[in-house]
């Protein structure tokens, strides 16, 4: 079996640690050749909490992934997210030293890369530049430069911001988990890669990712994304409400939700009771359907109110043609798209990665629950592919394959102004 271009993600969640390899196949589809799934122990909202528990879990889910894929994993591409994550629109330009030569790659790679000297609050540090449009030399509308004639290059940029100690913490636990790391990809993005198409991307659409800890946000308008945000709200509060409101433990909590929670509690009847067995010999507690869809719902309405908030602050908000895609664990909750539809009056749909996977995958992964892995396989493959000047390694034994998304041009070139390098060396700092 040839090995080019085989990608690991790796979706540290609060609720679960997920790497899934996968490589793209001769029909653009994405065949999974093994997945790993393990609770995640030391990630609260989205966020490293405890540094061994979080190792301990990525060792046990890349183990499961590597026995059933037959891949020794190594090199993978990390999905980040969190309540410190913000974002910003900034324009930059540069002047080219010889207008008459046609614009290369690297002089896209250059202005690029200048973002990030751009002067962050203590404490942050820019984790991606995006561009979004292109000029030249006052030409504007310009989405693929390379080749155009001109002085003067300019660009919109779609900036992701985030705390530098959170993100020092997840390269921390992916470097004591014996793994590098190739790309730290915002999850929203990685998200949206999975369950989004590119017409919906240009006609204009809202990707909500409704994790554990966190509901992430990326609006497209016009093939660009144009805004990201992350809500520190998911589907772990919920249980805790439920936990509270029906005084039961998190476990049965979280059995309530996933089996019979509603997000509209008008759609249970009165009659329809659930009957919780007791702990230590105490008599089982019943608990009616519809109080338990009247407590998600008043959450719910909460999250969804947020989520309105930013696209409303996106200014996007009549432009958006294609509405609203759910998608993530929370995702699975019952009417959870008809209250999104009723709070916000934009359509609402359920995404499934299904569409960009191979007819030949394990069913279970084409949950929402498995967009944002499927979508770090997805962003790697594309970035990868874009710069592919590393080779495939060879087979290092019969029946092992080696995990080919070494570190590409970006993580090896000498850039030491980029956010994952500097990471990288306040790392190595800590480590002598």
């Amino acid at each position: 079996m040839k090995n080019e271009g085989i990608i690991v993600g790796l979706d540290i969640g609060t609720t679960k640690i997920a790497v899934i390899v996968g490589r793209k196949n001769e029909y653009g589809k994405i065949e999974i050749l093994g997945y790993g799934k393990v609770p995640s122990i030391g990630v609260k909202r989205g966020v490293v909490a405890n540094i061994d528990n979080t190792v301990q879990s990525i060792k046990d889910a890349v183990a499961e992934a590597a026995a059933k894929s037959g891949v020794n994993i190594k090199y993978v591409n990390v999905g980040i997210a969190g309540q410190h994550i913000k974002s910003m629109q900034h324009r930059g330009s540069m002047i080219r030293e010889d207008s008459e030569t046609e614009i290369s790659q690297a002089d896209i790679e250059k202005l690029c890369n200048s973002m990030y000297n751009l002067n962050m609050n203590p404490g942050e540090e820019i984790l991606d530049v995006i561009p979004q449009e292109f000029s030249i030399d006052g030409e504007h509308g310009i989405t693929m430069p390379k080749g155009g004639i001109g002085s003067n290059l300019e660009a919109n940029f779609h900036i992701i911001i985030g705390q530098t100690a959170a993100a020092k913490n997840i390269y921390r636990c992916v470097r004591k988990a014996g793994l590098e790391v190739v790309e730290l990809i915002l999850e929203p993005i990685a998200s949206a890669e999975a369950v989004l198409c590119e017409d919906e991307k240009e006609a204009g659409v809202v990707l909500v990712d409704i994790g554990g800890g966190t509901s992430d946000i990326a609006i497209f308008h016009g093939g660009i994304i144009r805004h990201t945000a992350v809500i520190p709200l998911g589907g772990e509060i919920i249980t805790e409400d439920i936990r509270e409101g029906c005084s039961i433990i998190k476990k049965h909590a979280e059995q309530l939700k996933v089996k019979f929670g509603s997000a509209m509690a008008r759609e249970n009847r009165e009659e329809e009771i659930v009957s919780i067995p007791g702990t230590r010999g105490k008599p089982a507690k019943e608990i009616s359907l519809k109080n338990l869809a009247s407590i998600i719902q008043a959450r719910m309405e909460e999250i969804i109110e947020h989520i309105y908030y930013e696209i409303k602050n996106s200014g996007y908000e009549k432009k958006l043609i294609e509405g609203i895609v759910l998608t993530g664990g929370g995702a699975h909750l019952k009417h959870v798209a008809q209250l999104t539809e009723f709070i916000t009056g934009l359509d609402t749909r359920i995404g499934y990665p299904n569409e960009h996977l191979a007819s030949d995958v394990p069913p279970e992964m084409a949950s929402p629950m498995y967009a944002t892995g499927i979508g770090l396989v997805i962003e790697g493959i594309g970035r990868y592919q874009k710069d592919a000047e590393n080779k495939p390694v060879e087979i290092i034994q019969p029946g092992i394959r080696e995990v080919v998304a070494a570190p590409t041009e970006k993580v090896n070139r000498k850039l030491l102004d980029t956010f994952l390098n500097k990471i990288r060396n306040i790392f190595e700092e800590d480590v002598q």
